[in-house]
């Protein structure tokens, strides 16, 4: 592979700009590596963080396989507690949305669990917003009715069933 070329620190603002509106092309590959050369130029470029965590995620709906290793590295490196609660509920959401549409066997329990993860992060968001800023009430919300409208349920628990001894 050829050396890659170096952005500029000058040119981070419009790079930014352009991985988001790949995103919203529903091109997140592109986004993505729009992201990583941001960050080889400003390692802690707090937005190219989030918008790299959400092209990967942007991927989940396509059907690729996308490291949760990865997803967990970026997410630590967001600074915000707020954001950093936030995005992990994003992440879950989402995760939980790619399970809801698969359709194998065991989806619905995975994806009720995995709205409830996201629900829970939301909830830590939520406590230490930021005054007028809902948006984990909002997604904490919506989780809730996905949840009810897909009739998700958890995995019920396995009785425990004593055999007689002889």
């Amino acid at each position: 592979m050829s050396d890659l070329k170096p952005l500029s620190k000058e040119a981070i603002p419009a790079a930014l700009e352009k991985a988001e509106r790949y995103r919203l092309l529903n091109e997140p590959a592109e986004a993505e590596s729009i992201c990583l050369d941001i960050l080889k130029a400003d390692s802690e470029n707090q937005e190219a963080i989030v918008t790299l965590l959400l092209a990967l995620t942007d991927r989940f709906e396509k059907g690729y396989g996308v490291s949760d290793t990865q997803a967990k590295e970026l997410l630590s490196r967001i600074k915000s507690e707020y954001d950093r609660n936030y995005y992990t509920g994003i992440f879950n959401e989402r995760r939980a949305k790619a399970k809801l549409r698969q359709g194998a066997p065991d989806c619905r329990f995975q994806a009720y669990d995995l709205f409830r993860e996201a629900m829970s992060w939301f909830e830590k968001a939520e406590a230490i917003r930021p005054p007028g800023h809902d948006d984990a009430l909002l997604r904490w919300n919506t989780c809730a009715r996905i949840i009810a409208q897909n009739k998700l349920v958890p995995r019920a628990e396995e009785e425990r069933i004593e055999l007689p001894l002889e």
